[in-house]
């Protein structure tokens, strides 16, 4: 009999709907003692009761089902290729190193393409390594019926940047070819795919290939390849992975399926998980049971049963692999992990205090903190890729033909102001020339752009602000648009020339509308100050780019803000953020010194951020950030000495990774030592 015949023909498995009628089989093959083995795991992490092991040399396996390198996204894509790059850089001497385990996806969402050549794989972001297949391995998993069926992975090894890549191939998973009823929202490795396989199913799946490559090398049966010392999951896409290791593996040992040493291996290898956005969690009700089948085989309903959270005062936070009836990727992550870290101290304090922050595991995440094992490291960034530079600034005069934008650093910045006409120019000719719109920013749908070129003259004397983040609600736009217009109706309030305002991004209809719709106001109110404000939809690197190099302002309305990127970005430049005092922005922005932040910050309705006082004076962001907003221009129509310092400060900080105590030097004492 195979094990697929077997395993159909055996107990264990949760039936469909289990989660909606809530009735279980009591039924099962292991004794109570291996039940109260698994009962004790998420207490142990979330508390830190296991003790961290003496690594010598760190050899850590970083999933993520997003790089930079090959398949990017978002920030999350960025941290994954970034981190590790600079992490072996800095530790290349001592021997330490991360590798980086992430799907081989292939096909094309008509705006995202990936590929094999011979033995040559070509990424989505047009990167390419030489790969050597390294093993085939079979996965158990559950097919669309819901029958466990073995499904081949290929693995391969290729390098870039100093970091070793383990892509893990299968088509049925992986591909990226969309389905006919894939969401238009929905493009690179989160499309429903031409399988029907979505997002959920697809990193539900690659964690447990992950895991059993784990199991095969922890066993000695892949040559040339070690199990990790060190996992890192890079947010809910490896989340999985937790109940996995410490769940699955206590069941097949105890089964005889497991050898002793490769399941102590696997059980005792520490597993932090990184949390980005915790509203990201990976939600799959209708597909529970289908799941949970297929990671935990038929072991699911006694894994399942078992699987207790440690007490918590949310009732939807009982069982470790679902939050109320529903299956959620982050979840077993979130309970299990051995440390928990977060992109940015302030959002880790802001997620284990407020609901709407920390959703349904705010109250498993403050009891981690208080217990050590949840922590804050904010993000790094490379600033040699971000800082203006001369092969930036040479392909960004090429691309627009005929502009002159110079290089500026922090020890001289005039040529910003010089950046400033050059940019001010750039939106008149973009403005009154459709061939060269069309050539330069094809994809950018813009709105009534007007020719400023009769103000270049004044630029010095012209505050410029810029937004260009995404168009989602996240980004606060609206409560930028209601504060500006809180400013204008207090005329008294502009001293001096009326600013350049551009605002938009790529992303929701919904967004611009109401960008479009603010500009149309301030119209109607006045004319002249309407007349400097461009708003638009879509992105272009090269466009965003000539923003930040002119600005003197950024705006950073956020909702809410783990990390933040682009206010990195921006003071690289000398745009100094004019932000919310949200989660990373907390971190990275200094007030008053290399940038603005709003005196109070709220999020429901309630005060999450500053005194009482000021939370009484302001009742809500828009009148917090219309305050802001005021400080950023009297200072610039008034005090531009302090403008020119706060610039040059701004210029000076560097998120690099491995600056002196930067995150990297976080990361390796996290892994050496279990804390930070």
């Amino acid at each position: 009999m195979s094990q697929i015949q077997e395993n159909q023909n055996l107990n264990g498995r949760l039936q469909e709907g289990f989660n909606a009628k809530k009735r279980l089989s009591t039924l099962s093959k292991f004794s109570k003692n291996n039940f109260s083995d698994l009962q004790r795991v998420a207490k142990e992490a979330c508390l830190g009761k296991k003790n961290w092991p003496l690594i010598e040399k760190i050899d850590a396996w970083m999933l993520s089902a997003e790089t930079a390198t090959f398949m990017k996204w978002g920030g999350l894509g960025m941290v994954a290729s970034e981190l590790p790059e600079n992490f072996n850089r800095t530790f290349e001497p001592l021997e330490h190193k991360i590798s980086i385990v992430t799907p081989m996806y292939e096909g094309s969402t008509g705006k995202n393409s990936a590929h094999m050549e011979g033995k040559v794989y070509v990424g989505a972001e047009r990167k390419t390594t030489d790969v050597a297949l390294v093993k085939k391995i079979r996965v158990l998993f559950c097919d669309a019926k819901g029958d466990l069926k073995e499904y081949g992975v290929h693995v391969y090894e290729g390098a870039l940047a100093g970091v070793k890549y383990i892509f893990l191939q299968n088509k049925r998973f992986f591909s990226i070819n969309p389905s006919g009823k894939n969401p238009s929202t929905q493009d690179g490795c989160y499309v429903l795919n031409e399988n029907n396989i979505n997002e959920v199913e697809r990193f539900a799946f690659f964690s447990k290939a992950v895991y059993t490559l784990m199991l095969e090398a922890a066993e000695k049966r892949v040559k040339g390849l070690k199990a990790p010392n060190i996992i890192l999951a890079n947010d809910w896409h490896s989340g999985a992975l937790g109940g996995l290791c410490k769940y699955l593996t206590l069941l097949k040992k105890n089964e005889g399926k497991v050898s002793h040493e490769a399941a102590l291996k696997i059980e005792n290898t520490p597993l932090v998980h990184i949390a980005h956005h915790l509203g990201y969690q990976g939600w799959d009700y209708e597909n529970t049971a289908r799941l949970l089948n297929g990671l935990y085989e038929t072991y699911a309903l006694d894994v399942f049963k078992n699987a207790k959270a440690i007490k918590n005062s949310n009732p939807r936070t009982q069982n470790t692999l679902i939050v109320y009836d529903c299956y959620n990727q982050a979840s077993s992550n979130l309970h299990l992990a051995d440390r928990i870290v977060t992109v940015s101290k302030n959002y880790m304090e802001e997620v284990s205090k407020e609901l709407g922050f920390g959703y349904d595991f705010r109250d498993v995440l403050k009891i981690r903190k208080n217990h050590r094992t949840f922590f804050g490291i904010v993000n790094g960034y490379d600033k040699k890729l971000i800082s203006p530079n001369s092969a930036k600034i040479e392909h960004i005069n090429a691309y627009f033909d005929g502009f002159d934008f110079k290089v500026y650093n922090e020890e001289n910045i005039k040529d910003k102001t010089h950046n400033k006409k050059e940019c001010l120019r750039l939106l008149s000719k973009i403005a009154g020339d459709v061939n060269f719109k069309k050539k330069v920013i094809p994809l950018i749908e813009i709105d009534a752009f007007w020719d400023l070129s009769a103000f270049i003259s004044k630029a010095s004397k012209i505050p410029f602000i810029c937004a260009t983040s995404r168009l989602v609600e996240q980004k606060g736009y609206d409560i930028a648009c209601e504060a500006v217009l809180k400013l204008l109706e207090n005329i008294k309030n502009i001293k001096g020339e009326y600013p350049v305002l551009v605002m938009g991004g790529a992303g929701d209809e919904s967004q611009y509308d109401i960008l479009k719709t603010f500009r149309k106001t301030v119209e109607r109110a006045n004319h002249k100050a309407a007349e400097r404000i461009y708003v638009f939809r879509g992105y272009n690197d090269e466009f965003a780019y000539a923003l930040q190099l002119a600005a003197d302002f950024y705006l950073m309305p956020s909702r809410f803000e783990p990390c933040g990127l682009t206010q990195m970005e921006a003071m690289a430049k000398g745009a100094l953020p004019i932000a919310t005092s949200t989660g990373g922005l907390v971190d990275t922005i200094e007030n008053g010194v290399d940038g603005f932040r709003t005196d109070v910050f709220f999020a429901d309705g309630a005060k999450v951020y500053g005194s009482n006082t000021k939370a009484h004076k302001f009742k809500n962001n828009v009148n917090a950030y219309a305050d802001t907003l005021s400080k950023a221009l009297n200072h610039f129509y008034q005090k531009p000495d302090v403008i020119a310092a706060m610039k040059k400060s701004a210029m000076k900080k560097d998120f690099s990774w491995n600056v002196s105590e930067g995150s990297v030097y976080k990361y390796y004492k996290l892994f050496k030592m279990g804390f930070v």
